[in-house]
């Protein structure tokens, strides 16, 4: 009779073990290409995703299919959802070009409130093409360096090799 006791509990203590009583939040979602082939490879992309008054970032790397899921990040294991977070279209292997309208997207509570999901589609194109590039009269931006005026007599060569180059980030 005792041992049937000692069994019972420990299989109890074993079932609570599996049991994962943390309350994540899990966001789903997938990332479109403007030009690509149908069945293209998006496996490798980078999705980073905030929420505010929360430190920690969450990064999903995207599958083949161009879908990903993560975990909305949090302080705390069982912090309530945070409704002000945004998802953020990183990079890949291969250089991507978009507007940055497309590369940000609110997050929202999907139909049945499982999980989350983007509010507008993240997409990018994989070419310079001119539905891309912004154009503005035939004339286009340039990565600019920035020149400190730095007296001639100190004998140093000019700022712009020493100050890194701010490069254009996104395409407005």
């Amino acid at each position: 009779m005792e041992l049937n006791r000692v069994i019972a509990a420990l299989f109890f203590a074993l079932v609570l073990a599996r049991i994962d009583l943390s309350t994540c939040h899990v966001m789903k979602g997938s990332v479109t290409c403007l030009d690509c082939q149908r069945h293209h490879d998006f496996s490798g992309i980078k999705v980073l995703v905030k929420c505010d008054q929360v430190k920690k970032l969450a990064v999903a790397t995207t599958e083949a299919d161009g879908s990903f899921k993560t975990n909305l990040p949090s302080d705390t294991q069982h912090s309530s959802p945070h409704l002000n977070c945004l998802a953020k279209l990183l990079g890949g292997p291969n250089q991507l070009y978009a507007y940055r309208k497309n590369t940000v997207s609110g997050i929202v509570k999907a139909g049945d409130g499982s999980f989350y999901t983007l509010s507008t589609p993240l997409s990018f194109s994989t070419t310079f093409s001119s539905s891309v590039k912004g154009e503005k009269n035939g004339v286009f931006g340039a990565s600019k360096t920035v020149d400190l005026p730095i007296p001639p007599e100190w004998g140093l060569a000019p700022s712009s090799y020493y100050v890194p180059f701010f490069p254009i980030i996104g395409i407005p």
